[in-house]
């Protein structure tokens, strides 16, 4: 029997229910901020991406050769996109700008728990706003995403960490602007490889300061209040405190602090990050990555020359969605109509017209489609439906103009007109 390609999934209706729910809330949540949905086509020019992210993306998409001799993929990411649909009319959007997007995405890797080659993923940025209220926003809405699907500050954390803040430690200890990329590289990594062969990397970009360099990295990732980092520095003059000090204020008026952790430790392996970067973990068990997302100032005007601050953050479907499983937070979705409608064949054309005026009304339900069982048969198939109600519709309804509306649930009967019937389910 054929099977789903490695990395993909089928969505049988009872998973189908947990991705949709995932997304709807989202949905919900991003327009309590006054962001608008936008999309994108799934294929897109493989230049796009190249141009962003660099020639080793490649080896981590779907791309071909299209009938017209064109080099595409399979979006991995959202961002270039956005960029090139914003740049295109930069001029007439209303600023701030703030667009969303729940859809699907491809990256080509190895498929694992947590990690597939299609993935659902949500993307929220907020553009044309450099100033820190900007970030502050964006987080909030992450913060407001999670807690709309059941978490709480027991379960999740954000992380927020400072690539500018970065950059200025790795100027002070006497680093080139040419080595900073891969030093943030390897800061980036550090939780993922042990500290052996992060200190034979350190020592073969930057053989004079060796072990120096290790500890005094490894000191600034540990800073966990902003005394810590300005202590890091020493008497240096850092700027950069105000714009935290801010960030931090804006989060604690939002009441959100409960939610938020200062971990320079986070760094974000996306070189394109300009400022504040913050990454979401689930506090216990595995402490796995959720979302992540930050600051990138200057991208739209590296690939479109359009200068527009921007932040934004995504989240996949897949890790989400088995953190809420597992804590047993995904709503039990019924998929069952609302009505069963009973009814002899005799009564089938009367009857598939007050079906069709229920349907009309938003009003979900089902009948026997064979027409010839008893009414005893199809109240048995109603139960096994799931249905919550059973309307009857038989011969003495129709003369009367009465019906029987029962409760499947708590066995309760009534009786209503047939204008009655119809604002029953209003």
């Amino acid at each position: 029997m054929e099977q789903a390609l490695p990395g993909f999934r089928d969505f049988y209706p009872d998973s189908c229910a947990v991705r949709n729910h995932l997304l709807r809330n989202f949905c919900r949540v991003t327009r309590t901020f006054g962001f608008e949905e936008f999309d994108g086509p799934l294929l897109e020019p493989l230049d796009l991406f190249v141009e962003k992210s660099g020639e080793e993306i490649i080896s981590q998409l779907f791309n071909f050769t299209d009938r017209g001799g064109r080099a595409v993929a399979l979006r991995p990411e959202l961002t270039p996109t956005l960029a090139r649909m914003i740049a295109a009319r930069a001029s007439s959007l209303k600023r701030p700008i703030r667009w969303c997007n729940v859809g699907e995405h491809f990256r080509y890797e190895r498929p694992q728990k947590g990690r597939l080659r299609a993935f659902w993923q949500m993307n929220a940025d907020l553009l044309g706003e450099g100033g820190v209220s900007a970030d502050a926003e964006i987080i909030a809405l992450l913060v407001s995403v999670f807690r709309g699907v059941g978490l709480g500050a027991d379960d999740f954390v954000i992380r927020i960490s400072d690539r500018r803040l970065w950059l200025d430690f790795l100027a002070w200890i006497g680093l080139s602007g040419e080595q900073m990329p891969s030093f943030l590289e390897i800061i980036d990594r550090f939780e993922r490889e042990g500290s052996r062969e992060l200190k034979k990397k350190l020592a073969e970009l930057s053989p004079n300061l060796g072990p120096e360099l290790f500890a005094a990295i490894n000191d600034l990732r540990q800073c966990r209040t902003l005394e810590d980092i300005q202590n890091a520095f020493g008497e240096q003059n850092l700027p950069r405190v105000g714009d935290w000090e801010k960030l931090l204020q804006l989060l604690d008026d939002l009441r959100l602090m409960p939610f938020i952790q200062i971990d320079l430790g986070i760094v974000r392996g996306l070189a394109y990050y300009t400022g504040f970067v913050f990454e979401a973990f689930e506090r216990s068990g595995q402490g796995r990555a959720l979302a992540g997302g930050g600051r990138y100032d200057d991208l739209l005007e590296k690939l479109h020359k359009t200068p527009l601050p921007a932040c934004g953050f995504a989240i996949g479907d897949v890790t989400l969605g088995l953190l809420l499983q597992e804590k047993q937070l995904i709503p039990a979705y019924k998929a069952a109509p609302h009505v069963f409608v009973i009814f002899s064949d005799e009564n089938r054309k009367a009857a598939l017209s007050i079906c069709q005026d229920l349907r009309d009304r938003g009003i979900s339900l089902c009948y026997d489609l064979r027409g010839e069982s008893s009414f005893s048969k199809q109240l048995k198939e109603a139960g096994r439906s799931g249905a919550s109600f059973a309307l009857f519709v038989g011969t003495d309804e129709l003369t009367s103009g009465n019906f029987t509306l029962k409760n499947l649930s708590s066995g309760s009967m009534q009786t209503l007109t047939a204008n009655e019937l119809f604002g029953a389910f209003d």
